[in-house]
């Protein structure tokens, strides 16, 4: 096997993240598993008790529901809670979607609150795989209620660089 093979191979393999998603979500309340997982890993996520709907390579989705524990004064989804689920997110994607040498870290956060969020909001991070480079990366983000109205929108900035070699 050449040594190109043996990229090609390894790159093919799924990534963990993606990898656990799927195999959870084969379970009745597999999604609610993979996020209770991910919120253990990252414990401030489990303020929020997210739920991520959807993961796939460069997009995941995450529920919040509209809930006390998550309300501003004057009922609506917290705006904090959104930018948390926007990083939850924004985390979930990019560790599931980064190439194996490449590796990540926030830099920033800058966001336009658009609507009252008056009901569950879904929060978005998707990115196309040629943003994938060593350097800033802006990952647009997205927040939605129930009707699609955008609620909170913008970006969050990464720092890519290669791995250091081993």
């Amino acid at each position: 096997m050449s040594q190109t093979d043996t990229f090609n191979t390894a790159e093919k393999k799924t990534n963990k993240v993606l990898a656990l998603y799927q195999r959870t979500r084969r379970y009745p309340f597999g999604q609610k598993i993979f996020s209770i997982i991910v919120s253990r890993m990252a414990p401030y996520f489990g303020t929020i008790k997210p739920l991520i709907t959807e993961l796939r390579l460069n997009r995941c989705a995450c529920l919040i529901k509209k809930r006390h524990a998550v309300h501003n004064h004057i009922k609506t989804v917290h705006v904090i809670a959104i930018c948390n689920g926007l990083e939850m997110a924004m985390g979930v994607m990019a560790e599931a979607s980064i190439p194996k040498h490449l590796r990540w870290i926030p830099k920033g956060m800058s966001l336009d609150y658009t609507a009252k969020a008056g009901s569950d909001i879904l929060c978005v991070a998707e990115v196309t795989p040629e943003q994938w480079i060593p350097g800033d990366m802006l990952v647009p983000v997205t927040a939605y209620d129930t009707q699609g109205v955008i609620v909170v929108k913008g970006h969050i900035k990464l720092w890519i660089s290669e791995k250091p070699q081993q």
